[in-house]
């Protein structure tokens, strides 16, 4: 696709989510991140003050010397990245978007709103079609799209493409990176050589908003398949890997679906969309294979990855799955949502 230049901001610049959009940002092709807010002990202060930096690649330059903004509508550019906390970004997305803002979320407030698209663009592109009725409705001038929650995204993906068969039932099992729990997220003496078996929320998360995803009627009519998750933190740093078991209304066999998951493409692939991980998911054939150390930066850390596909002697088919949570589970998944609304003419 053609070159562009498009200033865009970030909000909740300085927390962990936060850096990684201005990681990503900063070398994008189309977006440059020319606004940075934060919460009001950052306000005025330098990008590099305000902002602990905990990934390994540098603070990029260009970002190191700006303002932090306070999250409030006025200064900002039209297109927002919003890594906020979700105890305050309902009420804040809310004012941008109402303010004319295309806010491009991966906090949870509004993901199950039947007015905003929970967005996989591979998946659910078409779920875009609620926007003209989001700004209707809700009288905003601007708009709000979501993406999945960072285990959501994994299972949803690779459910998509299996469809086609008329997915029934579903079993899950998460091995959840320690990233996922923010900064400073779970105390080493609660997760070194342990599971934690709980993830607040987390489970119903991944239940309903799979539904939602893979859905019709722009996520208004859930897809009715029956989803069981068992959420788990793990000892890894970036990373969700996942155990799936599957039913359909006739039986499928493994071939079938590595086939069909091969085959999997989306609008973003069409198009071209700079983040757009090719092939959207990657199958493997080696049998102690998909690991988060080996291949969770697969396509930049957009690839979806998958193997151990086989016979399951309860339901049909089983298969290992992950992705990396921070980047296709969070800001890269957002960055790619706002790829596709600019390439389709919403933002």
């Amino acid at each position: 696709m053609q070159q562009r230049s498009i200033d865009v901001g970030v909000l909740g610049a300085t927390g962990v989510v936060g850096q990684h959009f201005v990681s990503r940002l900063s070398r994008h092709p189309w977006f440059k991140p020319v606004w940075l807010a934060a919460s009001e002990r950052s306000e005025g202060k330098a990008y590099r003050d305000a902002a602990p930096w905990r990934l390994a690649a540098p603070m990029p330059e260009a970002a190191a010397g700006r303002t932090v903004h306070a999250c409030v509508p006025g200064s900002a550019p039209k297109i927002l990245f919003s890594g906020l906390d979700a105890s305050v970004a309902g009420e804040v997305e809310g004012a941008f978007a109402a303010a004319g803002h295309v806010v491009v979320s991966n906090a949870r407030n509004y993901r199950m709103d039947p007015l905003v698209p929970l967005l996989i663009p591979e998946v659910n592109a078409d779920h875009l079609a609620v926007l003209d009725e989001q700004r209707r409705v809700k009288g905003w001038s601007g708009l709000i799209v979501t993406n999945p929650n960072c285990s959501t995204v994994v299972l949803a993906s690779a459910l998509a493409p299996l469809r086609q068969f008329g997915l029934t039932r579903v079993v899950v099992s998460t091995m959840q990176a320690v990233s996922g729990a923010g900064y400073p997220g779970v105390p080493s003496l609660d997760i070194l050589g342990n599971v934690v078996p709980f993830i607040g929320g987390e489970e119903e998360k991944m239940q309903s908003e799979a539904q939602k995803i893979l859905g019709t009627d722009g996520g208004r009519t859930p897809h009715p398949v029956v989803i069981s998750a068992h959420t788990n933190r793990v000892p890894v740093l970036d990373g969700h890997t996942m155990t799936v078991s599957v039913e359909f209304r006739e039986r499928v066999t493994p071939e079938t679906v590595a086939d069909a998951m091969r085959a999997f493409s989306g609008r973003p692939q069409a198009l071209g969309l700079p983040s757009a991980p090719v092939p959207a998911i990657e199958v493997m054939r080696e049998p102690n294979r998909p690991q988060p150390r080996l291949d969770a930066e697969r396509g930049d850390g957009m690839t979806v990855s998958v193997g151990r596909i086989r016979e399951c002697p309860v339901f049909h088919v089983k298969f290992v799955a992950l992705a990396h949570n921070v980047v296709r589970g969070a800001a890269g998944a957002a960055i790619l949502n706002a790829e596709l609304m600019v390439a389709e003419g919403l933002a």
